[in-house]
Order: structure tokens, then sequence, then C-alpha cells
């Protein structure tokens, strides 16, 4: 009889502790899931629901290279954008320079004057031509990281760049060409012979500066050049504008796959914060009264007379 009265007081603990632990790790589990906004603390708690979302994490992770490649591609545009601007300004100039120096009642020292400004204005070109990108590396360099111009001894702008700009990925398998080569806007045919821009204006202002009788007529011939040099720029920049408005699209697409993607993971591993929280607390109750009543049962007088 000692030995039953033992065994029974025994397994009325052994019952009670391990129905407090089944519930104190039902709490706990609750409490983790709140704490991670996540149902699942491990991938065997639902293997597919885990699986799907390692996918849906890896997706996060490539979409956020994606924004970065999208998010320079748009900085280097934008910046090559400005550029072709002010190079825009600078031919302009040029142009109206070299209409002054086409009439023919000019002294040849004020055609020489001309010729000096055209001279900086050469420079200028240099320069906006070898505009840094948004790491620091030759805008119109294509791929080289340097310089996308150098000057011979003459002071002739000669390109030192590679025949293509770089291609950056924007997801889904597209991509976008992150900014122009230098020949691809300041390079074009007159008359069917190839010319270059900056060539061009300078080949004029040595001109002008060095004087002669044909100078006027050199510099009327050069207008059709200066004017072809602006069409061929602003054609780059149109070809600039559209890029950046497909870095736009495909941006928002993105956002909308972002989006969808933020959906389903809060679906599948999600939790409701209120339902979670309203499920803690009435756990939280029926812990406390398990051990309320534990307490009570086991300082009842015949269990101490059993035992």
């Amino acid at each position: 009889m000692t030995i039953l009265t033992t065994n029974s007081t025994s397994a009325f603990f052994d019952r009670a502790r391990s129905d407090m632990t089944a519930l104190r790790k039902q709490t706990e589990k609750i409490q983790s899931q709140i704490g991670s906004q996540s149902r699942l603390a491990r991938s065997s708690d639902d293997p597919v629901a885990a699986s799907r979302l390692r996918t849906l994490a890896r997706s996060d992770a490539l979409a956020k290279i994606d924004t970065t490649n999208a998010n320079r591609a748009t900085s280097d545009l934008t910046i090559a954008d400005s550029t072709m601007s002010d190079i825009t300004t600078a031919i302009a100039r040029a142009k109206e320079l070299a209409t002054q120096a086409a009439n023919g009642t000019l002294s040849a020292d004020q055609r020489a004057s001309i010729g000096k400004e055209l001279a900086a204005i050469h420079g200028t070109l240099v320069g906006l031509a070898n505009t840094r990108d948004s790491n620091g590396n030759a805008l119109f360099g294509g791929e080289n990281a340097t310089m996308a111009y150098t000057l011979d001894a003459s002071g002739n702008a000669v390109y030192a760049g590679t025949s293509s700009s770089g291609d950056l990925p924007l997801g889904d398998g597209q991509t976008v060409t992150r900014s122009m080569t230098g020949p691809e806007f300041l390079n074009f045919k007159v008359g069917g012979v190839d010319t270059d821009l900056m060539a061009v204006v300078k080949s004029l202002s040595d001109t002008l500066q060095a004087g002669g009788a044909d100078a006027a007529a050199v510099a009327n011939k050069t207008l059709d050049a200066l004017s072809t040099g602006l069409d061929t720029v602003s054609t780059g920049q149109t070809v600039v504008g559209s890029r950046l408005a497909w870095i736009e699209l495909t941006s928002d697409r993105r956002s909308n796959l972002a989006e969808l993607r933020a959906g389903e993971e809060a679906d599948i591993g999600g939790i409701d914060p209120a339902s979670s929280i309203a499920r803690l607390q009435e756990m939280l109750v029926v812990l406390q009264a398990s051990q309320a009543s534990f307490t009570k049962l086991s300082q009842l007088s015949l269990f101490n007379q059993l035992n």
C-alpha cells in the first residue's frame, strides 16, 4: 500500500511538472514568435514554408544588388546628361564665334581674338569629355578607369578609352549601359567624312589665330560641322534620357515585386501580432492557474496522510 501511494504521489508531481513544462514551452514559443515576427523558429517547423521563405530571401538579396546597380547607372547617366548639356552650351558658343569669324569685314586681329576664345572652348570640351562618373572613373571612357581623352604633342584631343561602356544588370535578364563613350556623341560624319567635334574646334581656333586670307571661308565651312556636332550631342542626350526612363521603369517593377514578396513572406512565415499577443496572454493565464492549482493540491492534508 505504501508503494502504491508513493507511486501515485510521484505520478501526480511528474504529470503536473510535465503539463506546466509544456505550457511554459508554448508560452516561450509564442513570445519568440512575437519578438521575431515569424512563426518559424527552424526549418523543421514547416519544411515547405521554410523552403519558400529561403527562395524569397534570395530574391530579396538579388533585388538589393539590382537596386545598387540601378542607382549607380542612374547617377552616371544623370552626370552624363548634365555634362552633355554643358558641351552643347560650349558648342553653341563656338558656332556663334564661327559665325562672327565668317564675317568678311573682321580684321585679322579680331579673328585671332576669336581663335583664342575657341582655344579656351576646346580646353573646356576636353575637360568635360574627361568628366568622372560616380565611382571616380572616366565617364565617357568606356571601361577605361583613367582618362577618356589625352592630348598629343600638338594639343589635339585623342580618345584613350575603350569601344563601349559597361552594362549593369537590372534584374530578370535586363541590363542598361551606364554611359556613352566620347566618340559615340563627339564623332560624326560631314559629307561622308569622319569628323571629331573637338578637332573641328581646335582646327578653327588654330586657323583663326594664324590668320590668312582664307580664314573667313574656313570659319564659314566649319558652321556645318558645328551644327552637325550639336545634333549629335543632342541625340546622345536623347539616348541617355531613354536609358534613365528604362531604369525608372525597371525600378518600379522591382518595387512592385518586392511588395509582393513581402506580402507572401508575411503570409507564409509571419504572425498576426494582435492574435499572438492575445494567445500569449491566454497561455500565461492558463500557466498561472495551473501553477496555483498545483500548489493548492500539493498542500492538501489528504496527500500528506497518503505519504
